[in-house]
C-alpha cells in the first residue's frame, strides 16, 4: 500500500505514460475550517477520473465536471478559490467559513514527476519548486522543517518518503499495531528472529524480516520520518535495537512493559554510552494513557501517542501511562 500523496504522483506518471492529459491538483491555502490540510494533492484525467482528494468530494465534483466540458487546456499553473461566500461554502460542503486555494498545474515532460519518483523511492525529502509563469519544475534537498511556500512567482511543495514504522516483535499486538499503521499509511516492517513467532504471521502491506533488530535498525538508516516500537518484552531482542534507534534521527521510539520493567531497562541503557537526551528520548511504558486492556486497544494507545509526537502536539503528563498509573496506585 502506498501512502495517499504518493499514489498521486504514481498514477500521474501512469497516465502520462499512457498519452492522457492529466492535472495536478494541490492544496495550498486554507482559511477557517477545511476538510483536507495544506499540501494534499489530487490527480485528474482528461476522462475524468481521479485519485487522491482536496476537500470532502464536492469541490472534486465541480473540477471534474469542468474537466469534462473544457478539457484540460491550460498552458500554465492557474490559482483557483473556493468558498468565498456562504454560498459557495454551503455549494462545496466547506463548513462554515472555510476557504480554500488549490493551485491546477497541467503536466507534462517539464513537470519531472518520474525523477521525483526516482527520488521518493531513494527516501529523499523533495522541495519541487514550480515557477508559475512557465510551468518549468525543479527538485531541491528539503530540510524536515521546510513546507508548502508560495511565492509571486513559485510553487514550492515538499514531497517525503512515506513514514516508516519498525515494530521489533511478531507477536499479537503487533499484529493490531501493524494492521492500524498500514491503514494510516505507514510503511511497516515488522523484525523478529524467533522461528516461533515469525510461523503463521501475516499482515497484507507488512514485510516481515527475520533479522537481529539491532542490525535492521542500522540497515534501515533511520531518520526524522522513522519510528521504532520494541514489543518483545525481551532485553536480548529490544535493547541493542533501542539503544541504536535513540542515536538514530528517529522521531519516536518506545518500548512497552511495566513502569518497573521500564526503570530496569533505562538503567541498562545506561550502560550503552547513551547521553541523558538520547536516553529521555524513550517512550515507555509506550503508548497513551486511554484505560486500554486489549491487544487492539493498547496499539490505539501506542499510535495516539505517536502521532501526537509526529504532529508536535505536547500531550500533558495526566496522559502519561506511568504517571497515569501512579497515581491511580495512590
Amino acid at each position: 500500500m502506498d501512502s495517499i500523496d504518493l499514489e498521486v504522483l504514481k498514477t500521474c506518471d501512469l497516465w502520462l505514460t499512457g498519452g492522457h492529459q492529466v492535472a495536478l491538483v494541490t492544496v495550498i491555502k486554507t482559511w477557517g475550517s477545511s476538510p483536507r490540510p495544506v499540501g494534499a494533492t489530487l490527480a485528474i484525467c482528461e476522462d475524468g477520473r481521479v485519485v487522491g482528494s482536496v476537500s470532502g468530494g464536492c469541490i472534486e465534483d465541480d473540477l471534474i465536471d469542468r474537466v469534462k466540458r473544457e478539457g484540460i487546456n491550460l498552458a500554465l499553473p492557474e490559482l483557483l478559490t473556493y468558498g468565498i461566500t456562504a454560498d459557495e461554502a454551503h455549494r462545496f460542503g466547506l463548513p462554515c467559513g472555510g476557504t480554500i486555494q488549490l493551485a491546477i498545474e497541467p503536466l507534462s515532460e517539464k513537470s519531472r514527476i518520474p525523477e521525483l519518483l526516482q527520488r521518493l523511492s531513494q527516501h529523499e525529502l523533495v522541495a519541487r519548486r514550480l515557477a508559475l509563469d512557465s510551468g518549468m519544475v525543479s527538485l531541491l534537498p528539503a530540510t524536515p522543517d521546510a513546507s508548502l511556500c508560495l511565492s509571486a512567482d513559485a510553487l514550492t511543495s515538499i514531497h517525503g518518503p512515506r513514514w516508516r514504522l519498525l515494530i521489533i516483535g511478531a507477536g499479537q499486538l503487533s499484529r493490531f499495531l501493524a494492521s492500524i499503521a498500514v491503514g494510516m499509511d505507514y510503511q511497516v516492517t515488522v523484525c523478529d528472529p524467533r522461528e516461533e513467532y515469525r510461523d503463521g504471521w501475516q499482515v497484507a502491506g507488512v514485510q516481515l524480516l527475520h533479522a537481529m533488530p539491532d542490525d535492521l535498525v542500522l540497515e534501515m538508516r533511520l531518520d526524522s520520518r522513522s519510528a521504532v516500537v520494541a514489543l518483545t518484552h525481551d532485553p536480548k531482542l529490544d535493547d541493542l535495537a533501542l539503544m541504536e534507534a535513540l542515536k538514530s534521527p528517529a522521531f519516536y521510539v518506545g518500548a512497552i512493559g511495566s513502569r518497573l520493567n521500564n526503570a530496569k531497562r533505562r538503567e541498562r541503557l545506561k550502560q550503552f554510552d547513551l547521553s541523558d537526551a538520547e536516553l529521555a528520548r524513550l517512550h515507555g511504558p509506550v503508548g497513551m494513557y486511554i484505560g486500554s486492556k486489549t491487544p487492539a486497544e493498547i496499539a490505539i494507545s501506542i499510535l495516539a501517542e505517536l502521532t501526537a509526537v509526529k504532529n508536535n502536539v505536547a500531550l500533558p503528563p495526566t496522559l502519561s501511562i506511568a504517571q497515569a498509573k501512579s497515581f491511580l496506585a495512590s
